[in-house]
């Protein structure tokens, strides 16, 4: 019992010493504008068994918070549905391929020209220098409202297939791998049979097992299953990939695709984030508890030199690349500087090349901190972006964060030609309102006309919760189109269930659906108008005002007899009698 209370008792001072070091670190970092993974990386060195030896378990904690790292593949897979993949493809698999090859080469023959690494050893360090940290840059785009712009997509676009390539390089560094084989590992032939057929059962599982349990667990209506339904989803996946010898985060990667699509995705990434933000935090602290001081401080010279090569070299090579992809020259300099450090996985990549006897330890600790010290330089370079407007007018829209909004009664959703006038309306009977809309241009045009509007996708319950939802009386959907569907706002409903929910629907078969979740209130995009025209029309035609008042009256009684008929039946050809112009014909045949 005794030795028990004494291992409890290491455990929780070790998590105390870790998490309060990150604490102050990254408080302080993001004080001066530099970001939380730096905060993180110092943290680890100044607790780590080189620092001040308060943590020596630094190997340990840096496996278990690979996890980390597959969470973080799980939110990216979730950010890849088909349509928004089809969309990008020409940026991923052009302008992020170009970026991964290109940085690579340049960087495996700088190695290769400036040291004495052999061939296979400077492949496996200068492939993965070529990667870009997910982790900082991010949301870096989230916080400047700038990701779902041209300049922003593109971006991500890069990193995405930079993520995507970690599968392609873990199998490279295993191919050059000098160590010896696992006497019990599988043929790679079988390998690759047994991850297909995983990977197939996978998205069939994702198709016809997943979204039927999703869609119980929010019938159930309790966030803590949505949490414990994301982690099993997770979990499970990377660990048939482990199981069968492929890496678990391609595991992850194809759980979060299979979910790409489905109306509780949004609700499964705020609630695995905050995991996905502790367990990276705790792996950029234990990479820094592995960085061997001695030896950096014995190559200071060559560190920081080659940190400066690498921004350099990514920055030209970017830059190029997104000019030669219809980008301005000053977003596409941007660009180049954001993406211009090393990244998270590329610790990983090392830790691969050193287990292969690829490279030394030492190799492995001084590369480890090139990446750190390049991490570093991001933020001063975005700090020189906004000191001298970089930018400028040739970069998109200033793009104002939701969390910046007043307190209002009422959020308005999509800020179009409807959106317009809802929000004017509601202003009009000095009734507090925030708007959204997810189109830079749009949102632009609305700042030309005097009109405050945020940027951000509407529907995602964490946006809206950020945006005040919790305190507004109701929520509005202007947006476009008949995208937004019941299953949606059932579950932006659910989160908050004191909202009355308001609908522009697109036609009548959308009003159906949207129905279906319950709402206070809906309208078709055109009826209203189309009325008032045949008003207008009749009155043209000299038909008495009486008579075209009954016909009006007439008319609405009518359609909302047969949207009633047509939503008990499911049926939207349900209760063509009550039209007006329906022939007799038509009424016996239903």
């Amino acid at each position: 019992m005794e030795g028990t209370e004494t291992h409890l008792g290491d455990l929780l001072l070790g998590g105390f010493t870790m998490l309060g070091a990150s604490l102050i670190l990254v408080l302080l970092f993001r004080r001066f504008g530099i970001g939380a993974v730096l905060g993180y990386l110092i943290a680890g060195i100044l607790i780590g068994p080189q620092g001040l030896g308060l943590i020596r378990e630094g190997a340990n904690i840096l496996e278990f918070s690979e996890i980390g790292i597959i969470l973080l593949l799980f939110l990216v897979g979730l950010e890849l549905a088909p349509s928004r993949l089809m969309r990008l493809r020409q940026a991923i698999f052009g302008l992020g391929m170009g970026q991964v090859i290109l940085c690579g080469l340049a960087l495996f023959l700088l190695i290769l020209a400036t040291t004495n690494f052999s061939v296979g050893a400077a492949l496996a360090i200068g492939l993965p220098l070529a990667l870009s940290s997910t982790a900082q840059v991010l949301p870096m785009l989230r916080s400047s409202g700038r990701l779902n712009t041209p300049a922003g997509e593109k971006a991500f676009s890069i990193l995405l297939f930079q993520d995507l390539s970690i599968i392609p390089l873990l199998t490279i560094v295993a191919v050059l791998s000098r160590a010896p084989a696992d006497e019990g590992a599988l043929p790679g032939w079988q390998v690759a049979v047994f991850g297909i057929l995983a990977i197939g059962g996978l998205i069939l599982a994702g198709k016809y097992l997943l979204q039927p349990v999703l869609a119980l667990v929010g019938k159930v209506a309790e966030r803590e299953l949505f949490i414990v339904a994301g982690l099993v989803v997770v979990f499970g996946s990377a660990a048939l990939m482990e199981i069968i010898g492929l890496s678990p985060a391609l595991g992850a990667f194809i759980a979060g695709v299979m979910l790409a699509n489905s109306p509780y995705r949004h609700e499964l990434e705020a609630d695995i984030d905050p995991f996905r933000s502790l367990l990276l935090g705790l792996f950029f602290l234990a990479v820094g508890m592995m960085l061997d001081i001695a030896i950096i401080a014995e190559n200071t010279a060559f560190v920081f030199s080659a940190a400066i090569a690498l921004v350099v070299v990514k920055i030209v090579i970017i830059t190029g690349l997104g000019k030669l992809f219809g980008m301005a020259t000053r977003p596409a300099l941007v660009m180049g500087m954001l993406l211009s450090q090393g990244g998270e996985f590329g610790f990983v990549l090392f830790g691969a090349a050193e287990k292969g006897l690829l490279i030394e330890p030492q190799a492995s600790s001084l590369f480890s901190a090139v990446i750190t010290i390049s991490m570093a330089t991001t933020p001063l370079l975005m700090l020189i972006v906004n000191r001298f407007n970089v930018t400028g007018p040739a970069g998109d829209e200033d793009l104002d964060d939701v969390k910046n909004a007043n307190p209002a009664s009422v959020i308005v959703v999509g800020h179009g030609r409807f959106g317009q006038t809802v929000a004017q309306m509601l202003s009009g009977a000095n009734v507090p309102v925030t708007m959204i809309d997810n189109k830079p241009h749009q949102i632009g045009v609305s700042r030309k006309h005097g009109r405050k509007v945020f940027y951000g996708d509407g529907t995602r319950v964490d946006l809206l919760r950020g945006a005040g939802a919790d305190k507004c009386s109701a929520i509005v959907f202007c947006m476009e189109g008949a995208k937004l569907k019941a299953e949606t706002l059932e579950f932006i409903g659910m989160n908050f269930p004191h909202l009355k929910l308001y609908v522009r629907a697109y036609d009548r078969i959308h009003l159906l659906e949207v129905k279906k979740a319950g709402i206070a209130g809906a309208k078709r995009d055109v009826f209203e108008s189309a009325i008032h025209l045949a008003r207008q029309t009749l009155t043209g035609l000299d038909i008495d005002d009486t008579l075209i008042d009954d016909v009006e009256r007439e008319y609405r009684k009518l359609d909302c007899d047969r949207l009633e008929v047509q939503r008990t039946a499911g049926d939207v050809f349900a209760g063509r009698h009550l039209a007006f112009g329906v022939t007799e014909t038509d009424k016996d045949e239903e």
